[in-house]
């Protein structure tokens, strides 16, 4: 599968995107690497299973894009991703989790989050995700309650 345009938009002169993927379900971050395998200008450079992990890995390999759960073990996504904003302030965190929750979507994104896709959702809709906050929006897939269309959040 190719970029959409709106990717190859996003990251402009950048020969890549570079990647570190938080999750503690290894079969999820076997889905994730392959869709993201699929994408010649995104690449996977760190893998992380825990929240304290994730923090490190981020301040050590300074990602372009972090996807980041929320239920982690040692360190929840939340709080993992406030600390991450100040280890890694240049990196964007999209998180990619099985609630719906409004409310944990907010929480997600005040921690300093650009997105928030669903993971029922990610199949179709994580591409466009990456696509939307590597152009400096904020997004959230239509999954979470009271986000009925998929709302790009400015």
């Amino acid at each position: 599968m190719r970029l959409g345009g709106s990717l190859e938009k996003a990251i402009g002169n950048k020969l890549v995107i570079r990647v570190l993927v938080v999750d503690d379900f290894a079969p999820w971050r076997d889905f994730v690497f392959e869709r993201l395998r699929e994408n010649h200008k995104l690449r996977i450079i760190g893998v992380a299973s825990d929240g304290l992990e994730a923090v490190l890995k981020a301040q050590m390999l300074q990602p372009d894009l972090i996807l980041l759960d929320i239920g982690l073990p040692k360190l929840d996504g939340i709080e993992a991703a406030r600390r991450i904003r100040n280890a890694a302030p240049e990196s964007k965190i999209l998180f990619l989790s099985q609630g719906s929750d409004l409310d944990v979507a907010r929480a997600a994104l005040s921690a300093g989050a650009h997105g928030y896709v669903v993971k029922a959702e990610a199949e179709d809709g994580l591409i466009g995700a990456i696509a939307a906050i590597m152009e400096g929006k904020r997004h959230v897939t239509c999954g979470v309650a009271g986000y009925s269309n998929g709302t790009i959040l400015d």
